[in-house]
This record gives C-alpha cells, structure tokens and sequence, in this order.
C-alpha cells in the first residue's frame, strides 16, 4: 500500500501580526482551520508525527455518561478556563502576546477502555492552549473562572504531550461503534510495518470534532488516534 507520513510543523502564533494566511486580523484563531493535519483528517486510517502541545487538563476516571459524574465536571472546568482567557479581552486584565481564539474541540486520552465496563475508563480530558498562556496566566485563570462561575479548577493541570508518530482516522457514528474504525486502524498498521504502542504515557486519543448535543449519532465526527511504533 502506497501511504505518506505527514509531518506537522508546528505553527507559533505570538501575536495579530502573526497570524497565518487563513486568518485575518479580524477573525479569531481557529485551530481546527490552521492545523487540517491534525482536526479534519480523512476517514481512512494515515500517519502522523504529532509535535508536542499544551492542554488545559482534568484527569479522572469513571462512566462518562454518567449525570453529574467526574467526566461532565471535568469539561465544565475545562471550559470555564477556557473561556476566561478568552474572553480577557473585555476585562482589566491583560495578558501578554493574547489574540482573541475560537476554542478548540474538546479532547481526551483513555485508558483501561472496556465498553462492558465503562464505569473502569481511566481519562484526561484536555483543551488545547494558545500558545500565550503561561502557567501565571493559566493560574489567574483558574482563579477567575473559580471565582466567576462558583466551580472548582483546582484539578485543572497544563499538561504538554508529545504523542510522536501516530495512526490517525476519522470515526463518523456513535461512539459506542469505535471499535470497527480502530480495527480498520490495526488492519492499517500490520499492513504497513507498524504496531500500536500504548504505554502509560501514550494513550488512546479522541478529538470530538461534533457536538453531541447538535448532531445525530450516526453524523458524529470523532477522530481517533492511536500511538505506534515501526516493527
């Protein structure tokens, strides 16, 4: 099979005046638009070197469907954070190098996956940030978003990942259908010389690129993305 690895070079953004082609000064960063590699690959299994990047980060474990559990608070707290620094720009406070941002799809990285048991999944659920956040602004944020909104961030972590070479695909469906795309990924891997090479620091990685609460099951866009090693 004839394939290519794409290798991403990570763009800086420090400011308005250097923003990339596909924005303007006048429209907010957009990730997904700016970095097609890595949010809207195709829905047969690819490669890809990941370049490390910094989330926003709430670890835990537990059903993710659950009402009211650990997972839903997590993206409550990731969004709060979020959000204030985004919206910084119609307060007082100032961040250094800041330029306004559409905020990225949520993210996670999974382990001890077992649909039967959901209840088992160990996650981290992550936001992506702009490269001027800072640990001072990412704290005063915390803070903020704690004080603002009545919630609690202190679980909320930067966390930069290096993910490295990685097989990527887009799953359209329900998330409980997974499995056939990451089958089609492992078919992909034995294939082409490659084997998945999940360790404790290496994980199963989703990219919800849908909003469920918008779009039907079977329409829903999930990429998936898995470590791998060549053998």
């Amino acid at each position: 099979m004839n394939y290519k690895i794409v290798e991403l070079q990570e763009k800086t953004v420090v400011g308005i005046s250097a923003r990339t082609s596909n924005s303007s000064p006048e429209m907010p960063f957009d990730f997904k638009k700016e970095f097609k590699s890595l949010y809207q690959p195709k829905t047969a299994p690819e490669l890809i070197i990941v370049p490390p990047i910094t989330y926003a980060a709430v670890r835990g474990e537990g059903d993710p469907n659950e009402e009211g559990g650990a997972y839903k608070s997590a993206i409550g707290v990731l969004y709060g954070i979020l959000y204030t620094i985004k919206m910084s720009k119609r307060g007082e406070h100032s961040i250094d190098g800041y330029f306004d941002f559409v905020v990225p799809p949520l993210e996670g990285f999974w382990d001890n996956i077992d649909y039967s048991h959901k209840e088992r999944f160990k996650w981290i659920s992550v936001l992506r940030l702009p490269d001027f956040v800072t640990e001072e602004v990412f704290e005063w944020a915390k803070e903020e978003a704690a004080r603002k909104k009545k919630i609690d961030c202190s679980s909320a972590e930067m966390l930069t990942i290096d993910e490295g070479l990685c097989v990527q695909g887009m799953h359209i469906g329900n998330y409980d259908s997974e499995p056939q795309t990451v089958a089609a990924m492992d078919a992909f891997l034995v294939e082409n010389g490659y084997a998945n090479d999940f360790t404790d620091k290496r994980l199963h990685h989703e990219i919800y690129i849908s909003d469920p609460n918008k779009c039907s099951e079977e329409k829903r866009k999930t990429i998936i993305r898995h470590p791998i090693v060549t053998i």
